[in-house]
């Protein structure tokens, strides 16, 4: 009898989680970060596939213009107004959303890239190495980052997109270094990796096989979170003029714009204005969401 309740007792007990499917179950538990997540989705599915729908189902583009016309409010026809020279605003607002998320995701995966990296084996190797490579970050920490990319692109006397991207990226990576270097150190006297050691992996092998995959939890929250910053940082690098040129729109050069002009059409900086602010808080509760459901003091036993 004895037997036969402990081997029930087995098989009712319950199949173990993964720290992953644990993660994921707190996540959709966290409303405002499912919401936020479906909010961000859909912004970019507008800013996507808006514009060519416009153009397919009503004509309306962002380069059009209609003097005659000039800036009117909302309407049927323009739910976001146009501007002065009659361009409908809502195109435009789609458009500079294209160019805001690009640059927030192209820049990012240089941060990631470079950060990750210059992490990773700053953490790994130790020692001097580490000295003389963590220094090199408490350096880049000391400039300005905003006013490092003005400097280096006026020296440069450009305005590409691949300057501002890559410019913006590189600037960005050196708190993910810290956060990499971290992870690593807590993890490379762990058992895993000195069976790893022991059975031949190099070190390439180890750090990218073993220790970057079980840091993955912070690097994606911090990912996360650094997209609203890099916006930010486009938003205003195009407020000063160095960002985005025209004929091209960002919400950066939208809202600076509409910042000329907000006491006479209004509506010129509302409609981007509050779609970057409402963007930028959803990715900011998506962050907050993933670093609670990543965080392995909180998970349930």
């Amino acid at each position: 009898m004895a037997a036969i309740t402990s081997s029930s007792t087995v098989a009712a007990a319950p199949a173990g989680r993964s720290l992953w499917a644990d993660a994921w179950r707190r996540l959709r538990r966290n409303t405002m970060a499912v919401a936020s997540a479906g909010f961000v989705l859909f912004v970019v599915v507008v800013c996507v596939v808006g514009p060519w729908l416009a153009s397919a189902i009503a004509g309306l583009d962002s380069t059009s213009q209609d003097v005659a016309y000039g800036a009117r409010g909302p309407t049927w026809q323009h739910w976001l107004g146009t501007d002065p020279l009659g361009r409908d605003m809502m195109v435009r607002v789609m458009l500079g959303g294209r160019l805001a998320l690009a640059v927030a995701l192209v820049a990012t995966a240089v941060a990631l890239v470079l950060g990750v990296g210059w992490g990773a084996v700053a953490g790994y190797v130790g020692g001097r190495v580490d000295d003389v490579m963590m220094r090199i970050v408490d350096v880049l920490y000391g400039f300005p980052v905003v006013v490092f990319i003005i400097v280096v692109m006026s020296v440069i006397g450009t305005h590409s997109l691949v300057v501002l991207f890559a410019l913006i990226g590189a600037v960005s990576w050196m708190t993910m270094a810290r956060i990499v270097r971290g992870q690593i150190m807590s993890l490379r006297h762990q058992e895993f990796v000195e069976a790893a050691r022991a059975l031949g992996a190099g070190p390439g092998r180890i750090i990218v096989r073993h220790l970057l995959p079980n840091s993955l939890g912070p690097i994606i929250v911090y990912a996360t979170l650094s997209l609203p910053y890099v916006m930010l940082t486009e938003a205003f690098l195009s407020f000063l003029g160095l960002g985005v040129q025209a004929p091209q729109a960002s919400w950066g050069t939208l809202v600076a714009e509409g910042a000329e002009k907000m006491v006479v059409y209004p509506w010129l900086l509302i409609g981007p204005g509050l779609l970057m602010a409402a963007t930028i808080f959803a990715l900011n509760f998506l962050g907050d969401g993933l670093r609670d459901a990543l965080d392995p003091q909180t998970r349930r036993t």
